[in-house]
């Protein structure tokens, strides 16, 4: 099954007055930093300075939905709002149900916050079956996908100054 990624947007968008928050998981280091790095170069193609692009990290999937909140609101605090958030982990199935729970948990606490917060909050998050299936979402096996960090980044941008 081919995945397409976000394809085609309907307009060109200028990132220059956007700051974009990324917060990342540490679990599977490498796929994540691929995912991360894909966002960055997709934000600054879009025109997003690098200086306006903060990355935080908190230990696992399961903590982005409340670190999200906080890093929101520290940002808020400095007097320096973010425009969108992306939240960045990576869950591959186990042998046990784990999996179903953190994935339903964090998918919906995600969703939420673009919500409460009244920003995007972008679901960065790969749930997959296999270790193969998460590094080809993240772009590394050479001609398998795309990497999806990319999309993510677009997303933030086009959810930032779409309806405004």
């Amino acid at each position: 099954m081919a995945v397409k990624g976000l394809g085609a947007i309907d307009q060109q968008y200028d990132g220059s007055s956007l700051r974009i928050g990324i917060i990342h998981a540490r679990w599977n280091k490498k796929i994540i930093d691929s995912l991360v790095n894909g966002a960055v170069s997709k934000l600054k193609s879009l025109g997003v300075k690098e200086e306006n692009i903060i990355i935080e990290s908190v230990p696992g999937s399961f903590e982005l939905p409340f670190g999200s909140k906080l890093f929101h609101d520290k940002q808020k605090k400095l007097g320096k709002p973010l425009d969108a958030i992306i939240p960045i982990g990576v869950l591959i199935k186990g042998s046990t149900m784990h999996f179903e729970y953190i994935c339903d948990s964090t998918t919906q606490q995600l969703m939420k916050l673009n919500f409460e917060l009244n920003l995007p909050v972008i679901f960065g998050v790969l749930t997959c079956l296999t270790e193969e299936q998460a590094e080809a979402r993240a772009g590394l096996i050479e001609g398998k996908m795309h990497n999806h960090g990319e999309d993510w980044g677009a997303a933030a941008v086009e959810m930032s100054l779409k309806f405004n």
